[in-house]
């Protein structure tokens, strides 16, 4: 992995700072061109063993979620520090009843040590993958939580990871623009100072297409319309990783936003009023 070096140079982590166990729990309502899209929940935690977990849930809402259900699991486990190292990191996606389930492994010197598929309760066969697309690389949710320990701790976003998506190898860039002051509103439920980022996929390696197709494709629709993807993140408790509290993406259909609506760490609780 590779950070700025002022990322190397943070005092203790905030993992290693905090209690023996540590649990954030965090919601999110998604809105696509004024529509009520999407409700995601995150959970992170951290143990006394100096591990960490992160588990991102999701799923349509409302009428889409009639018309095109859609829900996901995505989680990451792993060794808990100044920077965060995954050992398993799973993706679940379930699409009008049909289910894959990847799962990555990873060893502590961040080599890689497999990936597999299960289809529709079937596993799949899972071709041998070249070692320069993996070794090295972490996973976008380990990723942005050692972000969100950037924040807190140094109150700056600025870093890159690799990440590998068992076909492709690519950066990921968090790059800071501001900092901002917001308030609560009738949609979100934090108010306060926060840093905002721009997030920034960059192909390194693997199956790439000519031309770009999923997040990819995406980013580059916000560039043509002079904004890539953005988030803002949050110090929304002291001594605990900083949160995304707001993200924005402006793609050729409209802009979405993600609005944190609820935030809970055992000792200071946000709720969002209706």
């Amino acid at each position: 992995m590779v950070f700025t070096l002022n990322f190397f140079l943070i005092a203790p982590s905030i993992a290693q700072e905090q209690d023996k166990e540590q649990k954030q729990s965090v919601q999110y309502h998604v809105y696509a061109g004024g529509i009520h899209a999407l409700e995601a929940n995150l959970n992170l935690s951290f143990s006394d063993d100096a591990r960490y977990s992160s588990v991102l849930t999701a799923k349509t809402y409302g009428l889409l979620g009639r018309l095109a259900p859609w829900d996901g699991i995505f989680e990451s486990h792993g060794w808990a520090g100044t920077i965060n190292r995954p050992e398993m990191h799973q993706s679940t996606a379930t699409w009008r009843g049909s289910e894959e389930t990847k799962t990555y492994r990873y060893n502590k010197d961040t080599s890689f040590d497999g990936l597999k598929i299960i289809d529709d309760g079937k596993k799949k066969k899972v071709k041998a993958v070249d070692s320069k697309l993996t070794n090295g690389t972490t996973d976008i949710l380990t990723s942005t939580l050692n972000t969100m320990q950037m924040v807190a701790a140094q109150n700056k976003c600025d870093g890159t990871d690799e990440v590998f998506d068992g076909k492709r190898r690519y950066k990921i860039h968090f790059k800071q623009k501001s900092e901002v002051i917001l308030e609560a509103s009738k949609w979100n439920v934090y108010s306060g100072p926060a840093v905002q980022c721009t997030v920034e996929v960059e192909p390194v390696a693997g199956a790439w297409h000519k031309k770009p197709r999923g997040w990819l494709s995406i980013q580059e629709q916000g560039r043509e319309r002079g904004k890539i993807p953005t988030v803002w993140f949050a110090k929304v408790a002291e001594g605990k990783p900083a949160i995304p509290v707001k993200v924005m993406v402006k793609t050729s259909y409209g802009t979405l936003f993600m609005h944190m609506t609820s935030y809970d760490d055992g000792t200071k609780a946000l709720t969002l009023k209706k």
